[in-house]
């Protein structure tokens, strides 16, 4: 049969992907700001290595409001989840995914616009 990785699992139970806690950018940033950041961070995570079917499954998770279907996501695509909050990942093969917390949640200093 083989072995089989077992994917967030901690003594036997599986764990609930989370968000990240509440981080602060250095200086108040827009949204507009914030989405070109995670746009930039998205266009160029896959040249930095693994396999870009786990960066799409790991952008559709981390813009997914609704956690539940976010760890759907991720157990789909065969994510390794190492920290809760998304912010290391691994594939079935060991491949490392870090993905910055600006990606997963917005700062507490976002500027509100009306």
């Amino acid at each position: 049969m083989g072995c089989s990785s077992s994917r967030t699992m901690t003594e036997g139970r599986k764990e609930k992907i989370r968000r990240p806690k509440s981080w602060k950018h250095p200086q108040p940033i827009s949204r507009a700001e914030l989405t070109q950041m995670r746009e930039e961070f998205w266009d160029t995570a896959p040249h930095y290595g693994g396999k870009k079917e786990i960066w799409d499954a790991l952008r559709a998770a981390a813009e997914e409001e609704d956690l539940s279907l976010a760890q759907t996501i991720i157990e789909s695509a065969g994510v390794i989840v190492q920290n809760t909050d998304l912010t290391i990942c691994y594939d079935e093969k060991g491949s490392k995914y870090e993905l910055p917390k600006y990606v997963l949640r917005d700062p507490s200093n976002l500027i509100r616009t009306k």
